[in-house]
């Protein structure tokens, strides 16, 4: 009952005014011909302002608390008020002790399609479906929000994950042409999503998550005081990434983890001890074969 209640208190708040996001908007529409852009620049600050003053949330959040995204919406067609779209986000918090911010997710979604006139109001109702882009906005302001949770307490993005979850179904019922349900199905793909909240919130993925949360609290937060003991925390958790990936092989949320963390990763273990270096070389290769290129930049 007190989940059940957790979670309508998240509905209900997000008519209020809140600062959970920073977040900047670019809408970048080359694609498209005309020289009328207006329409473009009033669409980048009515989701901005959706994004950065609806209340997600019934928590207090501080000036420097608040979750620091970008969102880089690429329209590749717009036919009859029908925005078919690819949409790049990423999100990212700051690490303790130091003026170093971590990248919590980077994730691309490549069907984020829909239905918009200039100047129509983006109104997100609680357990009440309106239009595709309030809905897509609201399962990714939760999501980002479920990260942010998950990497300061163990599992502690569940809630957000649940409300995720009645978007999803909500949509996958919800009267809209096939152009913009593209996300929300189950069979469609197993790169939308629908496929990142359901792996987010499969048993098998827990410790996944715990280990989402030792990398940053463990790891990263601890390394402003001792670089050595934070890398070894890292490192000795990492081998859940393979465990992961062979229980569920290519998974999606293995996969969006790498997308936002490589880099890091490399960054991180370039100092590290031999043993780490291969420990971690190793693992890498193994589940994301892909980015050897970047991977070869620990040895070096």
């Amino acid at each position: 009952m007190r989940k059940i209640l957790f979670i309508v208190a998240l509905w209900v708040a997000a008519a209020v005014s809140a600062q959970e996001f920073q977040c900047r908007v670019t809408i970048n529409s080359d694609q498209i011909e005309g020289s009328n852009k207006q329409v473009f620049e009033t669409l980048k600050t009515s989701i901005e302002e959706y994004v950065n003053q609806n209340k997600w949330t019934n928590l207090q959040f501080m000036e420097h608390e608040k979750i620091d995204c970008q969102m880089l919406i690429v329209v590749k067609s717009v036919e009859d008020n029908l925005y078919t779209c690819e949409m790049t986000l990423q999100s990212r918090r700051p690490v303790y002790g130091s003026s170093y911010t971590t990248p919590l997710m980077n994730f691309q979604d490549k069907n984020f399609n829909f239905t918009y006139q200039e100047y129509d109001q983006i109104v997100y109702q609680q357990n009440q479906f309106t239009t595709n882009l309030t809905a897509m906005l609201a399962y990714y302001c939760y999501l980002m929000l479920g990260y942010d949770f998950d990497s300061f307490q163990r599992l502690g993005g569940t809630p957000f994950y649940e409300v995720c979850e009645d978007i999803v179904n909500a949509c996958q019922t919800a009267s809209m042409g096939g152009t913009e349900q593209k996300g929300w199905l189950a069979f469609d793909s197993n790169r939308n999503r629908y496929a990142l909240v359901n792996n987010l919130m499969d048993e098998a993925f827990k410790p996944f998550r715990q280990y989402f949360y030792e990398y940053h609290r463990m790891g990263l937060d601890i390394m402003a005081d001792n670089v050595a003991n934070g890398r070894a925390r890292i490192a000795d958790g990492i081998n859940v990434l393979k465990e992961a990936n062979r229980a569920r092989p290519a998974t999606f949320v293995i996969n969006t983890f790498l997308d936002a963390k490589a880099d890091e990763l490399v960054s991180i273990f370039q100092q590290g001890t031999s043993a780490e270096k291969q420990k971690v070389y190793d693992l890498l290769m193994d589940i994301d074969p892909t980015r050897q290129n970047t991977y070869d930049k620990i040895n070096q």
